[in-house]
């Protein structure tokens, strides 16, 4: 059995974003990173990119990697849809990383902010969000590090950015489900993640059997960008863990 690292995308950035792992680990284990709908150049959205279809493409570039099994690690986003892979395909799911994410659905507040932005994002193109996009760096972030994340922004269509928010605004609840996880999971979250902070990852390890929590300091919510020495420690430990990486 062929067994490799899917590494799925945070919002509103695109696979790139996963640069200094997939140069870390390719040529030690098959490294799969993805684009969801629209993202990274990729073919016109649907109206709404749900997590399931995420997860479906993530699933589709597998096989087309020759992977029957995955370690799926999800950041934010990528968290979404990595939930949503494992609940399809626990079969292919030899591990979970999920990084700097929750489990549960937005409540009404929340999935009004998300349909507000799509609908501006269509009106007016994705400028708006590349000069003032969310906190996903830290505080005390590099200014190098804040332009290499406005570029991918940049990158992205504002057709996919809409869509990928209203999927997420429609995204399952997923905390009732948890227990049912017999996979080895790790849960990554930083304390200076102020978009989704320790708090609120923190349940997950909590309720999935067995799972590890990890906390790395000083980081943002793009952990994996932010701090990718110690992402990527975390990240080798548990793929030995999982039994897919050696050494």
């Amino acid at each position: 059995m062929t067994d490799g690292l899917l590494l799925l995308h945070a919002f509103p950035l695109d696979s790139t974003m996963w640069e200094p792992q997939v140069s870390a680990l390719s040529g030690k284990i098959i490294v799969v990173a993805p684009n969801f709908p629209g993202f990274g150049g990729g073919t016109t959205p649907p109206e709404t990119t749900e997590m399931e279809a995420a997860a479906a493409v993530a699933e589709a570039a597998l096989t087309d990697a020759g992977v029957e099994r995955a370690v799926v690690c999800g950041l934010s986003m990528g968290g979404y849809a990595a939930l949503a892979f494992w609940r399809g395909n626990p079969d292919r799911t030899a591990g979970l990383v999920l990084a700097n994410t929750r489990a549960g659905a937005d409540d009404e507040a929340g999935k009004d902010r998300r349909r507000a932005l799509a609908r501006r994002l269509r009106q007016e193109g994705s400028e708006f969000l590349v000069e003032d996009p969310p906190p996903l760096l830290s505080a005390n972030a590099p200014p190098e590090l804040w332009s290499r994340v406005k570029d991918i922004i940049r990158a992205q269509s504002a057709e996919a950015i809409a869509a990928a928010s209203l999927g997420m605004a429609a995204r399952p609840d997923f905390t009732d489900l948890l227990n049912e996880i017999r996979v080895p999971t790790l849960v990554i979250t930083s304390t200076g993640d102020t978009l989704i902070p320790p708090d609120a990852s923190r349940p997950l390890a909590e309720a999935i059997p067995g799972a590890a929590l990890e906390t790395i300091e000083g980081a943002g919510h793009l952990s994996s960008l932010e701090a990718p020495e110690a992402f990527n420690r975390l990240l080798r430990g548990h793929l030995a863990t999982c039994g897919v990486l050696s050494g």
